[in-house]
């Protein structure tokens, strides 16, 4: 049975070496490398693409720190965190409304939650791209208001496209929570004369935070990597981390430098996993 379970697994195994850790060993290895004179790299040890990260060389020759890329990180952390707490906030009430309604009406709003999904990222992120121009309908209403200038190509437009692209991933295992909550509980609260503010603070939040955690990984960590919604929406001046690598592997060609990004990209998920697991650890200890 043991031999059975072993080589049962083999395949499993090929293939997360072959599409998983080669191609992550690639990476690290393209970015300890040497950048090559016309571009791609060089095998030569260098720790000088995680050096750029943090310092760039004066006019001496002499590092000098410079935070212009440590700003793009903190930028890409601050969106990531906001398109998830928003994400997060308007999760909650739609997934309680879906989990509340008759069978037939619950698959098929479901079906509506899901059905971005069908259609491609890129004519996504461009119809917000149309709807938030001038001739657009959000732009028609911002000029109405008074607005100046425009929606595009600014942090907010960023923002929305991010929420707009990641919120299906936040209300799917919000609903699958809400859904197993015993009516009893909330039929209790009532009888205990609790407003539906408490009973939403004191009943429902609890018992579905393991859903809005899942949902703000789900969400959190491909924010932090997104590549369409600061190209398009934010016209290429708001600089991602996602963008920085697609950049440095296209136009500058510096690839050691990009991996070295993206490696760095990569720790900051690992970070957010690890701290998942260990509050997933500790509660599961108190229980």
């Amino acid at each position: 049975m043991r031999g059975f379970r072993f080589w049962g697994l083999v395949p499993a195994w090929v293939l997360m070496l072959g599409t998983l850790m080669v191609p992550l060993c690639i990476v690290a290895i393209v970015s300890v490398a040497q950048r090559g004179a016309y571009g791609g790299f060089e095998w030569a040890f260098t720790l000088e693409p995680y050096k750029e990260i943090l310092f760039s060389e004066d006019w001496d020759g002499n590092l000098v720190f410079d935070p212009k890329y440590l700003g793009i990180i903190g930028r890409t952390l601050a969106l990531a965190a906001a398109t998830t707490a928003i994400c997060m906030a308007l999760a909650l009430p739609v997934a309680y409304v879906i989990a509340t309604r008759p069978p037939r009406m619950k698959a098929a709003l479901i079906y509506l939650v899901t059905l971005p999904f069908w259609v491609s990222m890129i004519v996504r992120v461009y119809a917000w791209l149309i709807i938030l121009s001038s001739d657009g309908f959000v732009g028609r209403i911002w000029a109405a208001l008074g607005g100046q200038g425009t929606l595009l190509f600014t942090s907010g437009a960023m923002l929305t496209g991010m929420v707009y692209s990641y919120i299906p991933l936040m209300v799917l295992p919000v609903f699958a929570a809400i859904e197993k909550l015993d009516p009893a509980l909330l039929e209790a609260g009532a009888d205990l004369y609790a407003s539906r503010w408490t009973t939403a603070r004191r009943v429902i939040l609890p018992l579905t935070w393991p859903g809005l955690a899942a949902g703000a990984i789900l969400v959190f960590v491909p924010a932090l990597g997104t590549v369409l919604e600061p190209m398009l929406l934010g016209g290429g001046k708001q600089i991602m981390m996602g963008t920085l690598i697609q950049t440095q592997f296209g136009s500058a060609r510096n690839w050691p430098f990009g991996a070295a990004v993206a490696l760095v990209l990569m720790a900051l998920v690992v970070l957010v996993l690890i701290a998942n697991a260990r509050r997933a650890m500790r509660k599961e200890a108190r229980a």
